[in-house]
């Protein structure tokens, strides 16, 4: 029998409420240690209460799983997965000692984030280092993250087919005047310098526009959450779109969160309500492209991402300008400074 470095998968996600008495709590532990003012949490909490409490991603993350384990059954690759959230349950700490208790010491983790920032990348880092040390494990237990893929063939691919599908929704009358909208989520212009998140966002939506044939591309930002004081990344996904109406410089908006792994709350709610809403008022039709979720093609590359890592293949796979990413992250890699929240907290 083939003996492999890793012995289970660990899929980790941000985490989301499944239900209405879940929203407070789990905001809290989103937002604990930072500085965003009370009310702006409450707007976020009705953003939730809106969709009936229970956030979308969570059931995402469940068919995600299930469409990787037939992947990896249909591959041979014998890893067991489970799943763990950074802000709500199945919390980290709880599904780490899970995996330990089961006998799991080698761990391979699948974040589900695309791009490198100290949200995206480090601080997951940083929680499995936390949850280790909570738990005594950290000379028990090996957890390593699988490498970043914003310029994997297969990841610009799938989004090139979700633009082409996206932009089939709209008439012909208009499209020679259309404008696709890449958004990301927004981040604080002092994370964003120490990190390559604004590079590599502009390098997949380069490579997506380039696969579709797209020519008139920007790249946007959404669902910002800091102190008004606090410069973020700009511009803003819904202040592009009126700035497309006033100075009628397209007909038609695709909108692209390539930001994004899955359809979660902030893509429903920053795109599907606020955004479609006001493309709607300005009298501009608008498409919004589905994020890669569980299409088969982005399936199939986290296997191969398992595959480079588990030493079944040589081959890393990548596009564009720069190269596969690192597997094993620097020591200042998306290094940032805010003030250190605490881990998230078991609700009773």
């Amino acid at each position: 029998m083939t003996k492999h470095p890793y012995d289970a998968l660990l899929v980790l996600s941000f985490g989301g409420p499944e239900k209405p008495d879940d929203v407070i709590p789990f905001l809290e532990n989103v937002l604990r240690g930072r500085n965003v003012p009370r009310e702006r949490m409450l707007e976020v909490a009705e953003h939730y209460y809106h969709f009936g409490g229970k956030s979308p991603i969570n059931d995402q993350n469940r068919s995600l799983i299930e469409a990787l384990k037939a992947e990896l059954g249909s591959h041979n690759i014998p890893l067991p997965i489970y799943w763990g959230n950074r802000n709500w349950h199945p919390l980290l700490t709880d599904t780490l000692k899970q995996m330990f208790d089961n006998g799991h010491r080698k761990v391979l983790v699948f974040v589900t984030s695309i791009f490198s920032s100290y949200s995206g990348c480090r601080q997951y880092r940083e929680d499995i280092q936390r949850a280790l040390q909570e738990l005594g494990l950290e000379e028990e237990m090996s957890v390593d993250k699988i490498r970043t893929f914003y310029n994997h063939p297969d990841f610009i691919q799938t989004m090139a087919k979700r633009v082409s599908d996206a932009i089939s929704e709209l008439p012909e009358d208009g499209s020679d005047q259309r404008r696709v909208l890449f958004t990301a989520h927004s981040i604080p212009n002092a994370m964003a310098a120490n990190c390559a998140y604004e590079k590599q966002l502009q390098e997949s939506s380069r490579l997506i526009s380039e696969a579709v044939g797209i020519k008139e591309w920007s790249l946007v930002y959404q669902s910002r959450s800091g102190p008004p004081q606090q410069p973020w990344l700009e511009p803003d996904v819904c202040d592009t779109i009126q700035e497309i109406a006033d100075h009628k410089s397209a007909q038609q908006i695709v909108v692209v969160p390539v930001g994004f792994v899955s359809d979660h709350m902030e893509v429903i709610y920053d795109l599907d309500d606020e955004a479609a809403k006001l493309s709607q008022n300005v009298g501009i039709p608008m498409a919004r492209a589905k994020t890669a979720g569980v299409h088969p093609g982005f399936v199939s590359m986290i296997r191969k991402l398992i595959e480079e890592r588990m030493g079944i293949t040589t081959e890393k796979e990548a596009i564009g300008k720069y190269g596969p990413s690192h597997d094993i992250c620097p020591i200042d890699c998306c290094k940032y400074e805010p003030r250190r929240p605490a881990p998230a907290q078991p609700i009773d």
